[in-house]
């Protein structure tokens, strides 16, 4: 992508940008060309320190992005959340706080900043663009352990169709990728705590997804695909979920 003063670097804010998909997200789009600022839960270089699992943490992200970003906006990408087993037979206060705090990282915070951002961009004109990180498990489910981590998924990819239909109209286009496992630090754990060998057997392609190809995903929808594509939910899960 070139930049141009008719065509500015874009300026994206990335959640969840300390690791995994958010970190190859910001290498991946930095070396494109874009302006980049993310997220994390302390302040770094290039990092806003937000607690998303606060009512509020979203808003005070997306003030504080902006005034980063020079008042400007052009690309959300909610990668951010949270993967915690609770049983079904845990304690009714364990299983309430479970749930809580995964819908408000997950979703709740994910929407917080969606509707800032629509806000945003139907303000200032010229449209912009949201990507969702989701999940396979929004489609397919997950562990009896984590109904609520594949409920807030789903939510998230229901919350993508809906502002894509909503304002497309104004050129603001919202994407979702559904990865299935992908080798994070919340992957590891997981598939060690699963049996590794018998989850991998059930992936296709043979293997888990490396974090850069998530990211090479998130960047195209982020700055080239087309506006005809907006509501687009894109797997990268090596065929072990296939729609």
């Amino acid at each position: 992508m070139t930049q141009t003063a008719a065509n500015p670097a874009p300026h994206v804010l990335v959640t969840g940008s300390t690791r995994g998909i958010g970190a190859a997200i910001v290498e991946t789009l930095t070396a494109q060309g874009a302006r980049v600022v993310g997220h994390g839960r302390t302040d770094g270089a290039g990092v806003i320190g937000a607690d998303l699992a606060e009512a509020g943490g979203a808003d005070t992200l997306w003030a504080r992005a902006l005034e980063q970003l020079d008042g400007r906006i052009d690309v959300l990408i909610n990668n951010a959340g949270v993967f915690e087993a609770v049983a079904v037979d845990a304690p009714d206060d364990a299983w309430q706080a479970s749930w809580g705090r995964t819908l408000q990282i997950n979703l709740q915070a994910s929407a917080d900043l969606c509707r800032r951002a629509v806000l945003h961009f139907r303000a200032r004109g010229g449209g912009g663009r949201i990507v969702n990180i989701a999940s396979r498990a929004a489609y397919r489910g997950d562990s009896p352990a984590h109904w609520h981590y594949a409920a807030s998924k789903a939510g998230m990819v229901g919350m993508t169709k809906s502002i894509a239909r909503g304002y497309a109209i104004e050129e603001i286009l919202a994407f979702a990728v559904c990865p299935g496992f992908v080798m994070t630090g919340m992957a590891e754990d997981y598939l060690a705590s699963r049996g590794g060998d018998k989850l991998l057997a059930d992936i296709p392609l043979g293997r888990v997804a490396d974090p850069a190809e998530v990211a090479s995903v998130a960047a195209y929808l982020a700055l080239e695909a087309p506006g005809s594509m907006t509501g687009a939910v894109i797997d990268v899960n090596g065929a072990s979920f296939v729609r």
